[in-house]
């Protein structure tokens, strides 16, 4: 029995003006797994995981999330399903510390009377939190939740995005190009990470054209082609190579089946 899909597309439409971003696109998204998307520039990747966070509005098609039917019209009604977003572009403020880069937007108030009255934050209770939730992640390298943000690495950066998702990402994490610009090392310790997220239950989509990384972690692979979904294949039953031929279209999932 096919398990309910945490997150569930169908016929998703977006245009900008002429331009035809997505197509009639389904996704399915299940418990516990890695769902990367790999298409080539101009495909829909980028415009498809708007659509899924919140960030654009499609001009057609539904969505679910757990069975239930929602629509999204902006970022935060995404958050307040679950969903959280890592960019490309990384949205972290350089000039804060780690503590208050995991809380951005979040910020907690200390109690009683100087939280309520005079609005202090509880910076103690935040950097102990954002400790406990790098650590759990297994982030040994960021020790310090009073280092600021500009003094990391890029790698150290991207952890702290991750884990300010997976703090507050209770169904979704959505990864977009996160080990775009890294070096091996620390391409391999954000990869860690998505394995990390994986072992926790929380499924994981994955926006990448790094198909090395795409076939070391996911589970399955969704394949956009000009604004169309070419296919869904999985590290077992399809090469590289036969991914990457679909998603250029050199061939098409039909002519090239894979394993069974």
């Amino acid at each position: 029995m096919t398990p309910t899909p945490v997150l569930s597309a169908r016929g998703m439409v977006k245009t900008f003006g002429h331009v035809v971003g997505l197509d009639g696109v389904d996704l399915d998204l299940y418990p516990g797994e890695v769902l990367a998307v790999i298409g080539d520039n101009g495909a829909g990747k980028s415009t498809l995981v708007k659509c899924l966070t919140g960030a654009l509005v499609p001009d057609a098609g539904e969505m679910a999330v757990d069975g239930q039917p929602v629509r999204f019209r902006r970022p935060q009604d995404a958050r307040d399903a679950g969903i959280e977003t890592v960019y490309q572009t990384l949205a972290v403020a350089p000039a804060l510390d780690i503590a208050s880069n995991l809380y951005l937007g979040r910020e907690r108030r200390r109690p009683g009377f100087l939280g309520s009255a005079l609005r202090m934050l509880d910076k103690k209770g935040m950097r102990r939190d954002a400790a406990q939730a790098l650590s759990d992640l297994g982030i040994g390298t960021l020790q310090n939740m009073s280092q600021a943000v500009e003094t990391l690495s890029g790698g150290q950066r991207q952890a702290v995005s991750v884990a300010r998702a997976a703090a507050f990402g209770s169904r979704i994490i959505v990864l977009d190009e996160p080990t775009a610009a890294l070096g091996v090392r620390e391409s391999n310790q954000v990869l860690k990470l998505i394995r990390e997220l994986r072992s926790r239950g929380l499924p994981v989509i994955l926006i990448s054209h790094n198909m090395p990384h795409v076939f070391e972690v996911a589970d399955r692979i969704h394949i956009q082609r000009l604004g169309r979904r070419a296919g869904v294949v999985t590290p077992a039953s399809h090469t590289m190579s036969e991914a990457v031929a679909i998603m250029t279209g050199a061939t098409t999932l039909a002519e090239t089946p894979g394993r069974s």
